[in-house]
């Protein structure tokens, strides 16, 4: 037997207890009353909502600021408390959280878009344990049916009270934080090597990319026409599907959340489905079409796109500009990508929470037109390297999520416990 199932045996032979979060403690949320200009030069530490995101343990060593004046009331985090995002555009994402497991004296506040949980004894929880287990896929499954909305999920305070934790003696967490916290650190470890090399061959591309697109810097300005989108194109606003009329199969349709997470540059199937019924209100991308996501949290994503080669017309959801024109898609695709079209989109995005590029403002980007057989060319050659370099990207990723999975079994493994009645 392993030094934790001797615990488990000498510690809890009849099972661990389990609670509801309200029986545990009190919800609270972060910052009020801030606007844009309170995260300018600000005076105090905040945690963002990145943060809480990407990390099952807080980082504390972040440069994020806030004004907090003299004498202003607003609640600052603790060591032991439990973070949560507020909401996201899928319930499976909603409530990710993130544990405060350092000690300190500074004073630290939390975004408006989350809020967190304080026990009213954090003595018989370990911070280092409640990291493990509120990424547990039993936790997060609970959490996540306290979501609800259409186009954007949000958890429900409320509903998170009756959110079930098994809380074992303190040994038991303190050898499964042991445990876990190795097996995190060396997958973690090779996870960083292997993105590492995901980012430097996604860097290689992105060069070879630019230069084969920048017709400034490559001698060839004046063999090229210089020319505005909407002049060469006619830019549509995409329909009003939502993800709640998807259906198992019936006519093709692209949510604008996808292509930001499922889409590569060139589709000709799509995932999702409409009915007829619905189909009949939309609007479609034909074989060519690009299909832009026009609206993004970060300046980086928005006016990603999407090549349509599907046989069948695909139906579009709104958030979206339908790009038709008579060029090469490929091409334009892949000029939509570069640092100069990057130059351009951030001129005319605007929002603060959600940044969007309207299709009146996106018809005004410049483009650099060379002659379609030209074109061809670059695309054939764009194509080539990036799908040398999408050989490498897949495996690596998958490498990655292989690491991530094995942790995560091991996990959800040591932090089952059979209940005590």
């Amino acid at each position: 037997m392993s030094k934790l199932d001797n615990l488990i045996k000498e510690k809890c032979p009849n099972g661990v207890r389990v609670y509801s979060l309200g029986e545990l403690g009190i919800f609270y949320g972060g910052l009020t009353g801030k606007s844009k200009n309170d995260f300018v030069d600000g005076n105090a530490k905040f945690i963002t909502y990145k943060n809480v995101y990407s990390n099952p343990a807080l980082c504390l060593n972040v440069e994020d600021r806030v004004k907090i004046t003299e004498g202003e009331k607003q609640r600052t985090l603790e060591y032991g408390d439990i973070i949560f995002t507020g909401s996201s555009e899928t319930p499976d994402e909603c409530g990710l959280s993130s544990v405060f497991t350092s000690k300190t004296d500074e004073k630290i506040y939390l975004n408006s878009f989350c809020f967190f949980f304080r026990l009213n004894n954090p003595e018989i929880l370990l911070p280092d344990f409640a990291k493990h287990l509120f990424r547990s896929n039993n936790l997060r499954y609970q959490i996540g049916k306290t979501a609800s909305g259409v186009t954007r999920f949000n958890v429900s305070k409320e509903r998170m009270k009756s959110v079930k934790i098994p809380i074992p003696p303190l040994e038991i967490q303190n050898e499964i934080v042991q445990i876990l916290d190795n097996f995190a650190e060396l997958t973690a470890e090779l996870t960083a090597e292997l993105t590492a090399e995901l980012s430097n061959r996604k860097k290689q591309y992105e060069y070879y990319r630019d230069l084969l697109l920048n017709f400034d810097k490559n001698g060839e300005r004046e063999r090229v026409r210089w020319l505005r989108l909407g002049d060469i194109a006619t830019i549509l606003r995409g329909g009003s599907l939502q993800k709640k009329d998807f259906v198992e199969s019936g006519v093709p349709c692209i949510h604008y959340g996808q292509i930001y997470t499922r889409y590569g540059m060139k589709a000709n199937k799509t995932l999702t489905f409409i009915n007829k019924e619905t189909a009949l209100k939309q609007r479609f991308a034909e074989t060519n079409d690009i299909v832009m996501a026009v609206t993004s949290e970060n300046l980086e994503d928005v006016c990603k796109c999407v090549v349509w080669l599907g046989s069948e017309k695909a139906a579009v959801s709104g958030h979206t500009a339908i790009i038709k024109h008579e060029q090469d898609a490929r091409y334009l695709a892949y000029y939509f990508g570069t640092s100069m079209f990057f130059d351009q989109k951030r001129k005319y995005a605007h929002g603060t929470k959600v940044i969007e590029v309207s299709p009146a403002k996106l018809a005004d980007i410049v483009i650099p037109i060379p002659p379609i057989e030209v074109q061809r060319e670059i695309a054939d050659k764009l194509d080539r390297f990036s799908d040398l370099s999408s050989d490498i990207s897949e495996g690596l990723p998958a490498e990655i999520e292989a690491r991530q999975k094995q942790y995560a079994y091991y996990r959800d493994k040591l932090l089952t416990f059979k209940e005590a009645k």
